[in-house]
């Protein structure tokens, strides 16, 4: 909730380095949980995938604002969470 939260509030207060923040902390949070369920399963496509996911949101971050970033970002979001479905499948 407080990921997306500093996602919205960078677009609604005009400032770039809120969502820049947000980001930032979501890398941190999705690396921390898929790496931990990929250790619970031992599965590695999660990790792969969710890596890659890692990467593209840390290359938007590094790219600054604009259409690069967004394309990054939500290229991104969208590995990582598939690889948390995957996480999620192969805990049960």
């Amino acid at each position: 909730f407080l990921v997306g939260m500093l996602g919205i509030g960078g677009g609604v207060l005009l400032n770039p380095d809120i969502h820049r923040w947000g980001l930032a902390f979501a890398l941190v949070i999705g690396a921390a949980t898929i790496g931990i369920g990929a250790l619970r399963h031992g599965r590695l496509l999660p990790l792969a995938i969710g890596g890659t996911g890692l990467a593209l949101m840390g290359a938007a971050v590094a790219v600054g604002h604009g259409d690069a970033e967004v394309a990054l970002t939500v290229g991104g979001v969208i590995l990582v969470a598939v690889a948390h479905v995957i996480n999620m499948r192969a805990s049960h």
